[in-house]
């Protein structure tokens, strides 16, 4: 398993363009599930309308800038996957002080779905910052 994992981050290393659209799939998909999910279902979840729209705002902001990379790929692509990465991990940090801001307020549901979400884009950021680098 681990194995055919990395063969494919192999692959998706040497095409930087496809992960200017992994990160704004991504992106999107965060941004709806904060909108359509967690604020559909606040009972459950209980985060305060405000957090979720200012989290599926940056969320927005960043698809759109991914998919401009995407769409319009830079020569020079290094340092515009490095800013995406840098700002990836920015975004975990404001849903961690969100998390830590409003833990008396939000379910276990929403710490579960907030610590899963910042997993995954801190795995993808630190590849993005891995891929970012000149080769030598």
């Amino acid at each position: 398993m681990m194995e055919v994992l990395n063969t494919a981050l192999k692959r998706l290393q040497g095409r930087p363009r496809l992960l200017f659209l992994i990160d704004a799939a991504g992106a999107l998909a965060t941004a709806t599930f904060l909108i359509l999910v967690l604020s559909k279902f606040e009972t459950i979840f209980r985060v305060p309308p405000p957090m979720l729209g200012l989290l599926a705002g940056i969320a927005s902001f960043f698809a759109m800038y991914s998919l401009g990379c995407f769409l319009f790929f830079p020569a020079n692509w290094r340092p515009f996957l490095k800013v995406i990465a840098i700002a990836n991990l920015m975004y975990c940090g404001i849903t961690v002080a969100f998390v830590i801001r409003h833990f008396n307020t939000i379910t276990l549901w929403s710490v579960l779905y907030f610590v899963g979400e910042m997993a995954i884009i801190a795995a993808l950021a630190r590849f993005e910052l891995i891929t970012a680098k000149p080769s030598s």
